[in-house]
Formats: C-alpha cells, sequence, structure tokens
C-alpha cells in the first residue's frame, strides 16, 4: 500500500471517530420503541376520541380513484359476457323474466289489500314505526369475506346521504348495515359478521331473538333460543325492528339445522342468509322515518304479548340511483 493509501486511511478513520463522538442520535431499537409507542397513542386517540377520522376521510377520498379503477376489470367482465350471450340465451332470460314479472304482479295485487289493512292496524293501535319510500342502489368496489372480517365497500358515501348504522338490503334480503361513511364511499359490515348481532323474529310465529354472525357467509346463529321453542327447520327469519336500526318484516335467513345439545342450555340453530352475500353486485340502501307518534296507553293495552303479524309497509319503494 502506498503512502498516498495509507494518509487517505487514516484520515478517514479520524472523520469516522469524530461523527461518532458528536453523533447522539438515538439507537435503532430506540427508534422503534418511540414509533411504536406513537403509534399506539394514535391509535387510543383514534379509539377513544375520533380525533383521525378527517384524516381517514381524506384518504378515503384521495383512495377512491384506486379503488374505482380497481373494480373496472370485475364491471369490464360481466359486460363483456352480457356482449357476448348467444340470441338463445337472451330469449330464454326474457322468457324467464316475464315470467317473473307475471309472478310478482300477482303478488302485488295482494301486497296492496295487505298494505291498506296493515294502515289500518297502525292506526288502531296507535304504531310509531314506518318505513319512508326512499333506497339508493349502490355498486359494490370491494368485497372482504374472510372469517375475520366480513365487509364490502359501496361507492355512496354521506355526499348522497348514506350514514353510519344504515340498513342495506340486496334484492333478496337484509345484507348488513353501513359502519364508516366517507364523502365518496361506505363500508357495509356484514350480517354473517362475527361482530354482528341484528334483532329478528320467526315470520311463522312471532317468537324473537338475536341472529349473530359466524364469520362463514353461508351461516348464521341463532344462540339464545332455549329447547322448548317453537322454532322449526325452514321457517323464515324477518327483521323485528328492535332497536330501531332495520326496518321491521324484511327478510333475513331460513333456518336449516335444529338441534339439541346436551352441554347447553339453549338449542343449536342455524341458519342460512337469504342474501346473496358473495354473489350480489349492487345494493340498496335504505332510508327509514323516524317515529311518528307515542303508542297510547290503551293501545299498548291492546297489542300487549301479541306482536303485529307484518310490522312493515309492503309498497314498492322509489330507486333512486344517483
Amino acid at each position: 500500500m502506498t503512502r498516498a493509501q495509507l494518509l487517505s486511511v487514516a484520515a478517514t478513520r479520524r472523520i469516522l471517530t469524530i461523527n461518532a463522538l458528536f453523533d447522539h442520535r438515538p439507537s435503532s431499537p430506540l427508534r422503534l420503541l418511540l414509533a411504536a409507542l406513537l403509534a399506539l397513542g394514535l391509535m387510543v386517540a383514534d379509539a377513544r376520541e375520533g380525533h383521525l377520522d378527517w384524516l381517514r376521510s381524506t384518504l378515503a377520498v384521495a383512495a377512491y380513484p384506486i379503488q374505482w379503477i380497481a373494480s373496472q376489470p370485475s364491471r369490464l367482465a360481466r359486460m363483456l359476457d352480457g356482449q357476448f350471450a348467444t340470441e338463445a340465451d337472451l330469449r330464454e332470460r326474457n322468457a324467464l323474466l316475464e315470467r317473473e314479472n307475471l309472478r310478482l304482479r300477482g303478488q302485488m295485487q295482494q301486497f296492496l289489500a295487505l298494505q291498506a289493512e296493515n294502515s289500518r292496524l297502525r292506526d288502531l293501535l296507535g304504531s310509531s314505526f314506518k318505513v319512508s319510500d326512499r333506497v339508493l342502489v349502490a355498486e359494490l368496489l370491494q368485497v372482504e369475506l374472510d372469517p375475520y372480517r366480513q365487509q364490502v365497500l359501496v361507492d355512496k358515501g354521506t355526499a348522497s346521504g348514506v350514514y353510519i348504522g344504515q340498513p342495506v338490503l340486496d334484492a333478496n334480503a337484509v345484507m348488513g348495515q353501513v359502519v364508516v361513511a366517507n364523502p365518496l364511499t361506505a363500508t357495509v359490515l356484514l350480517i354473517t359478521d362475527a361482530d354482528h348481532a341484528l334483532p329478528v323474529q320467526i315470520n311463522r310465529n312471532g317468537l324473537r331473538t338475536i341472529a349473530t354472525g359466524t364469520g362463514r357467509v353461508n351461516q348464521l346463529h341463532l344462540p339464545h333460543l332455549p329447547k322448548n321453542a317453537d322454532v322449526r327447520v325452514g321457517d323464515l327469519l324477518v327483521t323485528s325492528g328492535m332497536g330501531g336500526v332495520f326496518p321491521a318484516g324484511y327478510p333475513v335467513a331460513q333456518i336449516v339445522e335444529v338441534a339439541d345439545d346436551p352441554n347447553s342450555a339453549f338449542a343449536t340453530v342455524k341458519a342460512v342468509p337469504t342474501a346473496r352475500l358473495d354473489r350480489s353486485h349492487e345494493v340498496l340502501l335504505v332510508w327509514t322515518l323516524a317515529p311518528v307518534a307515542a303508542p297510547t296507553a290503551p293501545a299498548q293495552a291492546l297489542g300487549r304479548g301479541r306482536p303485529a303479524d307484518n310490522p312493515a309497509g309492503t309498497s314498492e319503494p322509489a330507486v333512486n340511483r344517483s
């Protein structure tokens, strides 16, 4: 090694030694600990006081174009599937839709009579709950159906009037409720999520209970029914209207299993959701009217001990796609 190289190495060592003497930055483990404490503090502040809601909403608005672009391949695939359908398929679908339309028109004639009768009974009993005629169609942008979190992201938010706790349906039954509402999007927690519980009643006899999610997209659990409860396989579960979140009378699930567990004080009752939770591409966001009047004392006495047979109106809602 030449003299010049030796002098260069020595100078470099002296510079490193001087830098080490004046470098008082915390060590890597300490910096990691400080970052972890800061993150924990922010999570606690957000969970207790909601100080970061504005930041979450801002990030959601900024991420909306990315989510919209990511959802385009599935939309394009559905559009192409419709474009390449054969004439025979289209004729078959058209015939099926005509038969379905005829059947629904026949049922609607009965529903109009039932609606009028239901309105008279509500006036007699002083009922305090009515369903509005406003719904909003929204499309799915993202779907999460893992066992730990079952939720979907829709393309409507507070700019369209969406609010936290709003009921969400599909064409068949109840799907869930809004848990996060951003300006342009909203997150819907499905009824099968393990943290979701829904007040329901058996349509056949009016027996009320709670349907809880299991983390499986095709299963609900009714954990609090006694073994002597009047529950049968095939019974339809509908919303009871208790709790003031979901309108009463909407289909929820169908009971598929009733078993007697000797190790439990309650019956083992399982149900399958009626909504197409894993196949729906569009959902309905429902607005419900506030209570209009408190029941009078005679009305309460008249209705005590007997649930209403049809606690919700059956008029066809006006659909808003804006």
